[in-house]
C-alpha cells in the first residue's frame, strides 16, 4: 500500500445531486478552483439521487398538502408552501442557465411537464381543499390552478383514478400544468460528466474513511481506492458532505462542535409499480392525497406518473419502512454506530418522544402485499394485485436534534446544512423536498461558508439564477418572465400535455 498526499481547494464526498450541484456552481463561479469529488460507489446519483429512490416529483408545493396546514380560526397557512416553491424556481432557473449555455444539454432527458394534482375525499376535506385552492390561487405563484369537485371534469383529469368509483364517494381535487416530473438520477449523471470535462477530478470507488484537522488549519481526508486498495491523503481548504444518508458518519469524524448532539433516524420507503402498460397509459399526472392521522409528513399517499430513461411508468406510494442502514447500499451497523455519547440523550428523548411514529413504522412493516393494495385501492378503487409489484426506494435519514421550539430529540423533517464556525465543512442531512432544492441549498452553503467572496460572486449569481436574493412573490412581472423563459429553456412548453 502506498501513502500519497497532494493538496486541493475543494473536496466534494458523494457524487449525488447536491455535491454535483455545488461544484457545477462553484465551477461557474471560480473557475480555477481545484475541485476534487470521492464517492464509494461505481457511478454518479446511485443512492438518493437515483430516479428509483425518490419520488421525481419536482416539489414545487404545488401539490403536496403537507405544506399547507389549517391554523385554529380556520384559515390556511401557505408560508411553507410558498418557501418550498421559490425555492424550486431557483433550481428551475439554474437548470436553464446551464441549458442555454449547452453546459448540459437534452433537457428532456432529465425534465418533463406534468400535471401536479391534490386529491381528497370526504366531506370536511373537501371543504379544506377549496379553502386552500383559494388561499393558494391569491398568491402569484400558484396562478394557473384548477378546483374541482365535479365528478365529470375529474372523471377528464384523473380517468383511472375515477373508474368503477361508487357514486357516492365525495371526492375533489386541484389541478396544474406546469408541475414537472424530474429525473434526479439523469440530471446527476450529466453534472458529473460535465464536472469531469471541466477538469474536476471524480473518483468513483473511493472511500473517505479520515477527516482530520492539520496544525495548518486545513482538513486531511483519507480516502481507500477500493479497487487498487492504495491509501491517499489529501489536504483541502473546504469540505461538502453530500453522501445523503453517509453524510451524519463523516460529519462525526470531523469533531467539529456543530455537529454534536445531532442524530440520525433512517426510514427507507416502498412504491408499489405498475407492470401493466395499459393501465399506465391510463394516468397522467402526480396525484397527492391526504397523510393517514399520525402518519409523518413523508408518508402522503401519492399515485405518479413518471418517466424512467424515457419510458412511461406509474408508481404508488410510499410506504415506509425500517432498515438500520443509512444507505440502501450500507451497513446493518450504521444506526448503532452512529450513536455517540454526545448525541445519546437526544436520540434516547426522540424515542421517547417518537412513540406514534415508532408504532406507525411497525404497523408499516407488517403490511402484506394485498394490505398495501388496498390502500391503493383509495386511489385505483379497481387496482388488481397482479398488476403491480413491491419496489425499494431510497434510504432518507432524518435528522434528530435538540430544538428551542421542540426541545431535547426533536426529529426534524426536511433539509438541513450543518457548518463549521469557520464555513470550511458544510454537510447536508435530512430528506425532502432535497433534490428539488439543491440549487437554494447550495446558495445556503455558498453564503455560510464563503462569506469573504459573496459580494464579487453576487453579479455570477445573478446571471446563473435571475431572481438571486428577491422574492418571485413580490416581483409578479419576473416571475411571469422567468416561467416563460425557463419553461422554454427546459423543453417544458413547447407541447401541453395531453389526457388518455
Amino acid at each position: 500500500m502506498s501513502n500519497s498526499e497532494t493538496k486541493t481547494d475543494v473536496i466534494l464526498i458523494g457524487a449525488g445531486i447536491m455535491s454535483a450541484t455545488l461544484g457545477t456552481m462553484l465551477k461557474e463561479l471560480v473557475p480555477d478552483w481545484n475541485i476534487q469529488v470521492f464517492e464509494k460507489l461505481e457511478k454518479a446519483g446511485e443512492e438518493s439521487s437515483n430516479e428509483w429512490n425518490n419520488a421525481g416529483t419536482g416539489h414545487a408545493a404545488l401539490c403536496e398538502l403537507n405544506y399547507t396546514s389549517e391554523k385554529s380560526d380556520g384559515s390556511i397557512d401557505i408560508s411553507k408552501a410558498i418557501n418550498v416553491n421559490e425555492q424550486f424556481q431557483l433550481s428551475m432557473q439554474f437548470w436553464s442557465y446551464l441549458v442555454n449555455n449547452k453546459l448540459i444539454n437534452n433537457p428532456q432527458d432529465f425534465i418533463k411537464p406534468l400535471p401536479h394534482m391534490s386529491m381528497v375525499q370526504g366531506e370536511d376535506n373537501v371543504a379544506f381543499l377549496k379553502k386552500r385552492f383559494e388561499t393558494m390561487t391569491n398568491n402569484p405563484l400558484f396562478q394557473g390552478m384548477e378546483f374541482s369537485d365535479n365528478p365529470e371534469t375529474l372523471k377528464q383529469w384523473i380517468p383511472l383514478i375515477m373508474q368503477d368509483r361508487p357514486e357516492s364517494d365525495r371526492i375533489a381535487a386541484t389541478k396544474i400544468d406546469s408541475g414537472t416530473d424530474v429525473n434526479f438520477g439523469a440530471l446527476t449523471r450529466m453534472l458529473m460528466d460535465h464536472l469531469s470535462n471541466q477538469n474536476v477530478e471524480v473518483n468513483y470507488n473511493h472511500n473517505v474513511y479520515s477527516i482530520k484537522r492539520t496544525k495548518d488549519g486545513l482538513w486531511e481526508v483519507g480516502i481507500h481506492d477500493l479497487e487498487t486498495l492504495k491509501v491517499k491523503y489529501i489536504k483541502t481548504k473546504f469540505i461538502f458532505l453530500g453522501a445523503g444518508g453517509g453524510s451524519l458518519e463523516l460529519l462525526q469524524k470531523t469533531g467539529i462542535p456543530e455537529g454534536k448532539h445531532i442524530g440520525g433516524f433512517p426510514i427507507s420507503g416502498l412504491f408499489l409499480s405498475c407492470t401493466n402498460q395499459e393501465i399506465i397509459e391510463q394516468h397522467h399526472a402526480k396525484v397527492y392525497g391526504k397523510a393517514a392521522v399520525g402518519a409523518p409528513p413523508m408518508s402522503v399517499p401519492h399515485l405518479d406518473t413518471r418517466y424512467i430513461d424515457n419510458k412511461k411508468s406509474l408508481l404508488f406510494g410510499p410506504f415506509a419502512g425500517f432498515s438500520p442502514k443509512f444507505l440502501k447500499t450500507g451497513s446493518n451497523m450504521d444506526l448503532v454506530a452512529s450513536v455517540k455519547p454526545h448525541n445519546i440523550t437526544t436520540l434516547l428523548a426522540a424515542g421517547v418522544k417518537e412513540m406514534g411514529l415508532t408504532k406507525y413504522l411497525i404497523q408499516q412493516l407488517m403490511l402484506s402485499k394485498e394490505q398495501r393494495i388496498e390502500e391503493l385501492r383509495d386511489f385505483i378503487p379497481n387496482a388488481k394485485s397482479e398488476d403491480w409489484e413491491i419496489v425499494v426506494a431510497g434510504q432518507r435519514v432524518q435528522v434528530i436534534k435538540d430544538t428551542e421550539a421542540g426541545g431535547k430529540g426533536t426529529l426534524q423533517f426536511g433539509t438541513e446544512v450543518v457548518s463549521a464556525a469557520d464555513g470550511s465543512v458544510a454537510a447536508l442531512l435530512g430528506a425532502s423536498p432535497g433534490a428539488s432544492t439543491a440549487v437554494h441549498v447550495m446558495i445556503q452553503v455558498i453564503n455560510k461558508c464563503f462569506p469573504e467572496h459573496v459580494k464579487e460572486w453576487e453579479p455570477k449569481l445573478k446571471v446563473m439564477i435571475p431572481s438571486f436574493g428577491m422574492k418571485l412573490m413580490d416581483n409578479p412581472e419576473l416571475l411571469k418572465e422567468i416561467h416563460t423563459s425557463t419553461a422554454q429553456s427546459l423543453g417544458l412548453s413547447e407541447n401541453e400535455p395531453e389526457h388518455s
